[in-house]
């Protein structure tokens, strides 16, 4: 019996890291087998492209790589991980929650093609190099959170780097283009592809960490039977 996979998506801010967690504590619960992971894995030697292309090796602008090249070096780290760390979970049945996934690829790299035929050409090759070449299993549920750019600013102020630990930023945290564009392609893509779409914030401000994570739950809940 295979498992089950949850992507959890958004850009940075938007809360990925504590609705992941805060998902795993409800999970284990209800289902005997449940991980988390998180990509990038920082802390797997897998992740050496990655972090190089973060920060600034291969160009201190994202786009002086293309979404082509940087996708690669994202699915390998993700392709590790699965060989290494959860492929038993996963075979076994478990549940595995994902703080990204390989949809994040066809977020923050689709964002760098605007041309809307050529960026559905890429979300094919997405998901043929990852899923097919690559043999990754695919997502049963995506979540996207989405949040204003306004309070995702105030969110993200101060924030430590996930790479060095300083309060420097990376390339794609740096560059506000980036971001803005990663949004607009995540609620591209995720209507593309019937992700679900949580509003993270209304007109009265951010939601409650509990309010996002219940509806992410009976969202699980109702997709897998509960």
């Amino acid at each position: 019996m295979k498992g089950r996979i949850i992507a959890i998506e958004g850009v940075d801010g938007s809360g990925k890291e504590t609705q992941s967690k805060r998902l795993l504590t409800e999970l284990k619960g209800i289902y005997p087998l449940v991980e988390r992971k998180s990509f990038p894995d920082y802390g797997s030697r897998s992740s050496a492209l990655v972090r190089m292309y973060l920060e600034g090796d291969f160009g201190i602008n994202p786009m002086d790589v293309d979404a082509y090249q940087a996708s690669t070096f994202f699915a390998l780290d993700r392709f590790a991980s699965y060989r290494t760390q959860w492929i038993k979970t996963y075979e076994e049945g478990g549940i595995i929650i994902m703080d990204r996934y390989t949809t994040a690829n066809m977020v923050h790299q689709a964002g760098k093609i605007g041309d809307i035929k050529e960026r559905d050409r890429f979300l094919k090759w997405v998901s043929e190099f990852e899923f097919s070449l690559l043999g990754l299993p695919q997502p049963d549920i995506t979540f996207f959170l989405s949040i204003p750019e306004e309070v995702r600013k105030k969110l993200v102020s101060g924030r430590k780097n996930k790479i060095t630990g300083d309060d420097t930023r990376d390339i794609h945290e740096g560059s506000e283009d980036h971001i803005k564009n990663a949004e607009d392609a995540g609620l591209y893509v995720a209507r593309k592809f019937g992700w679900k779409i949580i509003e993270c914030a209304d007109e009265k401000g951010m939601k409650s960490i509990d309010e996002i994570g219940d509806i992410i739950l009976q969202t699980v809940k109702e997709n897998f039977g509960v």
